[in-house]
């Protein structure tokens, strides 16, 4: 029997860098996918098929692939409950150097394939709490799981790392995204910014309380439908983010670029910063902008398994529902 999943990517609409210091979070699914399969084999071998890499190894003995690390991390989690090999093939509708959330997409849609494969039915939690391991096992403890809970529960989310919340948000009007070209890896940035900190930590500590109260008034106006109120506040986190110091001169280009049109209401960058995209709040002929557009929409589903091989007791259609995974 075959399994398949579908995992949406994310993308962040607030509370970049100061998630990580205990403030609010938000961020949306898009109707941007990655489907991941996979297949059982009945010797040891585990293969790879995927964009990135293709990747033989023993099951007992795996050898490390830089460009499948959160792959293979996910795979030793569970490693000493699997008797058999099996086949991935990893799928993606969006290239990986776009910030929309693929390494986590991927991440959760094997952590999920492996435990159904192993007769598990994880609750969503349980899910999040696994991916969010084999995330922090590849990063060194880095990572808050943001873009793992919009990909795994779907739709707009309202996120805290500790104590955990996870709170579903109503819509948003159409939103925007551009590419400037280029990205750091995120656990490059946010390295550049605690060491920003360290010299004037009560400064940054303040930096981030106010990320957080820009995030809560970002809750209400969206639970409000205040769309104009969300686009300023918008705003107000990219003037936050500029003084962490992640934003550079094609960020700023692009976001003032996109507020200068009547139809968007706030714009800002969307993920960790120097470099990667911006998200604005209304949408824009891409030809003013000059940058490359990438369109993205809220995907109201999480992460799903949609197709499996029929077998005894099993139909062909599962997981119509993203309850458990």
């Amino acid at each position: 029997m075959s399994l398949r999943v579908r995992v949406p990517g994310s993308l962040m609409l607030m509370g970049e860098h100061a998630v990580l210091h205990g403030e609010l979070a938000i961020a949306m699914a898009t109707a941007n996918f990655v489907e991941i399969s996979l297949t059982p084999r009945v010797d040891q071998r585990i293969s790879v098929d995927s964009e990135l890499a293709q990747y033989s190894s023993e099951l007992n003995k795996l050898e490390d692939e830089p460009n499948l690390s959160f792959v293979l991390a996910a795979i030793r989690q569970q490693q000493t409950q699997l008797t058999a090999g099996f086949d991935l093939s990893i799928r993606s509708g969006f290239s990986h150097t776009v910030g929309l959330g693929s390494s986590a997409a991927v991440t959760a849609g094997v952590v999920a394939l492996l435990a159904k494969h192993g007769g598990e039915e994880l609750a969503l939690e349980t899910l999040f709490e696994r991916a969010l391991a084999v995330v922090h096992q590849v990063q060194g403890g880095r990572g808050s799981g943001t873009d793992l809970v919009a990909s795994i529960f779907g739709g707009l989310v309202a996120y805290r790392v500790a104590p955990r919340e996870i709170r579903t948000l109503p819509g948003l009007p159409p939103v925007d995204l551009y590419y400037v070209g280029y990205k750091m890896k995120t656990p490059e940035v946010i390295a550049r910014v605690e060491a920003s900190a360290l010299k004037v930590p009560q400064l940054y500590k303040q930096l981030y309380q106010l990320m957080g109260h820009t995030s809560e008034a970002a809750e209400a106006a969206i639970n409000a439908g205040d769309w104009s109120l969300l686009g300023q506040l918008m705003n107000t986190y990219a003037g936050l983010m500029d003084a962490l110091g992640v934003c550079d001169s094609n960020l700023a280009k692009l976001q003032f670029k996109l507020r200068d049109s009547t139809d968007v209401l706030g714009a800002k960058i969307s993920g960790s910063g120097l470099g990667d995209s911006v998200i604005a709040l209304g949408q824009v002929d891409p030809d003013q902008i000059g940058f490359t557009h990438i369109p993205v929409s809220v995907s109201q589903q999480g992460l799903v398994f949609i197709e499996q091989s029929i077998g005894a007791g099993m139909g062909a259609q599962i997981g119509e529902s993203n309850e458990q995974v």
